[in-house]
């Protein structure tokens, strides 16, 4: 039986109201504790920047910080691919489970790095093979709790939950991360930071791997998956050996092609808003690391506040529309909060134009999550999902190297951004007035 075939059984089971609430909260901690190892790096780039990747000009090891970076995310993809496979052969929960402690562990790995001043061009090499590494892990982990909390949920709750996962989850990632940057500035202030405080934010990475462990106890598989699994087993549905193979072939190619300007946009969105926060924070405004930390802790809560009302309002205007209204704020609000922000010594104004950056960022990939999962049927939700997901966030999240080396002093960063931001987001609108509405789709 082809995927076609298959689609076309309806499938309709019930989740009950425990495995309901274990499968949202395992996939919104699973998210955000990723997201928070992610966070970690972007906390402490300028210092990391200057141990691993020193310049005389400091926009360039900035940028190589972020290169970085989108290395991991370049990597996502290939995570997506070994783990939404097993996800989608074998189940979403035991492919959360090895993700999730992978990319804890890989995070605490980087604390232990002789920095260049002691190994040498060693000391970079490790960095980024521990960069590709960690992708791999969260590409993994975005290929799972991606589908398993919206596949828990009543059909009316979707779009919430996927702000909540997708958005909410990013927001507590940060927020945890703020915390620990706020403890760990305190407990090694000024130098002391580039000694051993960027080491301790890394080795956070490990409660992770140890909440993961907790989050997995008494979570169920998913309804959907184990209805599909009963139909394999009475002959009504065959088992898709290859479902990465069949998300690139003619039949979905071009789905996933569209999905990719609705996540290109999105990721691009987040990294150039909540991502580039504490490095515009510091290099440009030239704020204390106490005072970042409080800003960063606000910007997380928003973003969590943001993303789930959002995904709620895809609810009620559908997928589709929520698209554009976010598109079109972002495109006309974004440069004049970079300005403006840039423009003000005002630490009030800094905090205030902080806050709409992070309301806005995630804004725009809010309802991402659920439109994807509503692209695929089951066969090969979490492979089309993940890769949709992820190929799109590696692009996206390549901007901000490209932002600091467009920027050859610290002061032309907030007009590099403005740029970016409006190309990048002519772009998502198009995808959003190009893709079909999704809302009311039921899974199969």
């Amino acid at each position: 039986m082809s995927i076609a075939d298959s689609g076309n059984i309806e499938v309709s089971p019930s989740a009950g109201t425990r495995q309901m609430r274990n499968a949202v909260i395992a996939s919104l901690l699973g998210w955000s504790l990723d997201l928070f190892d992610l966070f970690i790096l972007l906390y402490v780039a300028p210092v990391v920047g200057a141990l691993f990747f020193p310049s005389s000009v400091p926009t360039l090891s900035l940028a190589a910080v972020y290169a970085s970076f989108a290395v991991t995310l370049l990597m996502r993809p290939v995570g997506s691919a070994i783990f939404g496979h097993y996800a989608d052969v074998y189940g979403r929960k035991n492919a959360m489970f090895v993700a999730i402690v992978g990319v804890g562990l890989s995070t605490a790995a980087f604390g232990l790095l002789p920095t260049i001043a002691q190994a040498g061009y060693v000391a970079p090499a490790l960095f980024l093979v521990l960069r590709l590494v960690q992708g791999i892990f969260v590409g993994g982990v975005v290929a799972s709790t991606h589908t398993i909390g919206t596949e828990s949920v009543s059909l009316e709750r979707r779009g919430a939950m996927s702000g909540l996962i997708g958005g909410g989850g990013a927001g507590i990632g940060a927020l945890l991360a703020s915390f620990i940057f706020l403890i760990t500035s305190s407990i090694f202030p000024g130098e002391a930071f580039a000694v051993w405080g960027w080491r301790c934010m890394f080795f956070s990475g490990l409660l992770s791997s140890l909440l993961g462990w907790f989050i997995f106890t008494n979570l169920e598989e998913s309804p959907f998956f184990k209805e599909r699994q009963k139909q394999r087993a009475a002959g009504v549905a065959d088992r898709i050996e290859a479902p990465v193979k069949a998300v690139f072939s003619s039949s979905w190619r071009n789905v996933l092609l569209l999905n990719l300007l609705i996540t290109f946009g999105g990721g691009a969105g987040y990294y150039l808003t909540s991502g580039y926060l504490p490095a515009f924070l510091k290099v440009v405004n030239k704020v204390p690391n106490n005072v970042s930390s409080l800003i960063l802790i606000g910007a997380s809560v928003v973003a969590v506040i943001s993303a789930t009302l959002v995904g709620a309002l895809s609810d009620v205007i559908g997928r589709k529309k929520t698209f554009i209204v976010a598109g079109v704020s972002m495109l006309v609000l974004l440069p004049v909060c970079y300005l403006g922000m840039a423009a003000t010594t005002d630490t009030g104004m800094i905090a205030f134009y902080a806050l709409v950056i992070a309301f806005l960022g995630n804004a725009g990939y809010a309802p991402v999550l659920i439109f994807l999962n509503e692209r695929f049927p089951t066969e090969i939700r979490a492979s089309g999902t993940g890769l949709s997901w992820n190929i799109g966030f590696a692009l996206g999240g390549m901007m901000p190297t490209f932002v600091s080396l467009a920027s050859r002093s610290p002061a032309q960063i907030p007009m590099s951004l403005s740029i970016f931001v409006v190309v990048i987001f002519v772009i998502y609108l198009i995808g959003a007035f190009l893709v079909p509405e999704t809302k009311g789709t039921t899974f199969r």
